[in-house]
């Protein structure tokens, strides 16, 4: 029988850490070696893993990429709101390690991407793109990881229109997405709505099942559901 993989969790004492720490307690095939609150040093617990899940902070990123490439260890990134300088370290990190950064998790949202390329190479321009997302009050970034990678897919398809995203900051809300496409007599929306923080966890545990039998390299949550 194989050794149940180890992980170390960043950010293990924020919402998405304790759900992923209690998802990962049902799962024989994983282990918890550490959790992590955003700030405490990683390099004391890092070599008795095998990967890194870390949701805490933007700002923890180049930090944690440098040390997951000079231990040799696999990571998954959850945090959203990079600047371009923190973006840069989670490259430099994948020539050396495998690492999946992803805007969202979700096996749903990862279909919608999907959908969404689809419906607008399909409808072409006739039609207006909008995205709409809505979050709890305390989430910090506005516009959502996942609502700037349905905007950038659309302007991948859609050159011609800058499209924004309106959020929406409101009660308890674990995450809603809209892509509106408007077109002559007629409209289409695809939404994805996350009842639970439980599809996000489980999206995250089996990435890092996933990578820790990858090269180094920079993946997203398309390679790890087979969907690129």
């Amino acid at each position: 029988m194989n050794s149940p993989i180890r992980i170390v969790l960043v950010g293990a004492r924020g919402k998405m850490g304790r759900t992923i720490k209690a998802c990962a307690a049902d799962d024989p095939g994983l282990t918890m070696s550490a959790g992590l609150d955003y700030g405490d040093p990683l390099e004391p617990a890092i070599e008795n893993c095998e990967v890194v899940i870390d949701f805490s902070a933007a700002d923890a990123t180049p930090a944690i990429c440098a040390a997951c490439a000079k231990h040799g260890k696999a990571l998954v990134l959850g945090t959203t709101g990079h600047n371009a300088t923190q973006k840069e370290s989670v490259a430099t990190a994948a020539r050396v390690v495998p690492v999946v950064f992803a805007a969202n998790f979700s096996t749903g949202v990862n279909v919608l991407f999907a959908l969404t390329k689809r419906a607008a190479e399909s409808l072409g321009r006739a039609f207006d793109l909008d995205v709409i997302e809505m979050h709890h009050r305390t989430k910090k970034d506005a516009p959502s990881g996942t609502a700037k990678r349905l905007l950038e897919i659309l302007r991948e398809v859609r050159s011609d229109r800058d499209t924004a995203a309106q959020s929406i900051r409101a009660g308890d809300i674990v995450g809603e997405h809209t892509v509106v496409f408007s077109g002559p007599g007629e409209r289409l929306e695809l939404t994805h709505r996350a009842a639970s923080r439980e599809t996000f966890a489980r999206g995250a545990l089996r990435a890092a099942r996933w990578v820790t039998a990858q090269p180094p390299g920079l993946y997203d949550m398309h390679a790890v559901l087979g969907l690129a």
